[in-house]
């Protein structure tokens, strides 16, 4: 009785295990970001919730000549629909006392996600 037991609550245990597993997607989002209000640019980056970003360290961004705006695609795994970022500039984080940057991420597409440094959306 007692094995019948365990395999009844191994099986159990099992199946509730697999049905709680979010699926995954790969979401792409272009961050664009305007820093024309800054002197003396030297290095801009991203920083967030989800790998391969993360609160650390930069995620660089490149600047774009054409529009003048620093850019950066990021693609991560994951099963949610928002993120959580902030700006940074040489180094330094943006909106201080402020809250995260959130970002909607669609289930199939790219997101394009435009900001201007340290002006909450």
């Amino acid at each position: 009785m007692k094995i019948l037991f365990k395999v009844t609550i191994a099986i159990v245990f099992t199946i509730f295990m697999c049905s709680c597993v979010q699926k995954t997607y790969d979401k792409t989002v272009l961050y664009c970001l305007d820093t024309r209000a800054i002197d003396d640019v030297r290095t801009v980056g991203i920083r967030g919730n989800d790998k391969p970003l993360n609160w650390e360290s930069d995620f660089p961004m490149k600047l774009d000549t054409k529009d003048n705006l620093y850019k950066a695609y990021v693609t991560t795994k994951t099963g949610y629909l928002n993120t959580e970022i902030k700006f940074t500039v040489n180094g330094e984080f943006e909106l201080k006392d402020a809250s995260n940057r959130k970002v909607s991420l669609h289930e199939n597409d790219t997101v394009k996600y435009v900001a201007v440094f340290n002006q909450p959306k």
